[in-house]
């Protein structure tokens, strides 16, 4: 089996889906995807729906609201966990967070802890009134990014009946602290910086982003951390899609700085399932979070052997291993 990603084309598939063994049309007796809309706090969202093989409406089903990596949308890494655990028996959800992908809101790639939170609670709102979708019976997947913020959610919202994680990334303490503590030094020049970039928003100036480049190979294998090389060639190269990016908005790290993925974390009772790859660069964030996570009914951290951040994304054992928890997780739990 090989660990380099094959290139997948979004023009080439009707639903725009970039990873391996994506839908390419609905056929009766399988699991089908089914494009949805629909309005959160005034912005028009757009999400896509997995349905099990054979679903028939008038029955009920558990669910599962699936949350996307930062500044991924729901036909990469998310449409693919959603699509598996629908052949598992599951109706799944993903949506383009406000403000970014398919969704509307300005300005564009706005990247705050409260909406992508917003998120997750609108997409519960969304599927628990689904033809067939049993609402006592409704699982919370956060992949990256959209772990932290389904830590956060998970916290509150009592209808998820529990939550799992894959490589969760605390974009706080991140866009604070910088990856493994790189950027303490630099804190304060940062927030400086955020401040007079939202100053120059408000007075109707140009809307100033981080996180964005269109690097060189050379330059992508050049970045210190394996979390950001292989996330260049994952959402830049070989999963690439034309709602994806990088960039956030350099204002949105007031709200970014100031917010952490394991505030309160005791408030989660629901049975809690956190897995990472052993060699990921990011697995101390799931470790740190697991650990402060003492509210959690019965809890379970999961290393996939060998695997880095970006590799849970996509190389088919890592899926697979992670496939493996998941299914007797939400079968158990739901």
């Amino acid at each position: 089996m090989t660990t380099t990603a094959t290139a997948a084309d979004a023009t080439k598939n009707p639903f725009t889906l970039v990873y391996a063994g994506a839908i390419t049309k609905n056929e009766p007796g399988k699991v089908n995807i089914h494009p949805v809309g629909y309005k959160l706090n005034g912005l028009d969202i757009v999400a896509n729906i997995y349905t099990p093989a054979n679903y028939d409406p008038q029955q009920q089903y558990p669910a599962v609201v699936v949350a996307h990596p930062n500044g991924g949308v729901k036909e990469q890494v998310a449409g693919l966990y959603a699509q598996l655990l629908a052949e598992q028996g599951f109706i799944t959800i993903t949506a383009d967070a406000a403000y970014q992908g398919g969704s509307a809101g300005l300005p564009r790639s706005t990247d705050k802890p409260q909406f992508r939170v917003e998120d997750i609670h609108g997409m519960a709102d969304f599927i628990s009134r689904f033809a067939g979708v049993d609402a006592s019976r409704l699982g919370l997947l956060g992949i990256c990014a959209g772990g932290g913020y389904s830590l956060t959610a998970a916290k509150t919202d009592k209808r998820f009946k529990s939550v799992a994680t894959i490589s969760m990334f605390n974009s706080g303490r991140v866009r604070r602290d910088g990856l493994a503590g790189s950027q303490v030094a630099t804190i304060q020049q940062r927030l400086k910086q955020a401040t007079d970039a939202r100053i120059q928003e408000v007075a109707g100036g140009e809307v100033l982003y981080a996180g964005d480049a269109d690097l060189s190979d050379a330059q992508i294998a050049a970045l210190p951390f394996a979390l950001y090389r292989q996330g260049y060639e994952y959402y830049w190269r070989t999963h690439a899609h034309p709602g994806s990016t990088f960039k956030y908005t350099m204002s949105s790290l007031m709200d970014l700085m100031r917010w952490d993925a394991t505030d309160q974390i005791s408030l989660i009772d629901q049975p809690l399932l956190m897995i990472a790859g052993s060699a990921a660069d990011t697995l101390y964030m799931t470790e740190d979070a697991f650990a402060k996570a003492t509210g959690a009914k019965n809890k379970e951290l999961f290393k996939i052997d060998g695997a880095t951040h970006i590799e849970t994304y996509w190389v088919p054992k890592y899926v697979d291993a992670a496939m493996g928890k998941l299914t007797p997780f939400y079968t158990k739990t739901l």
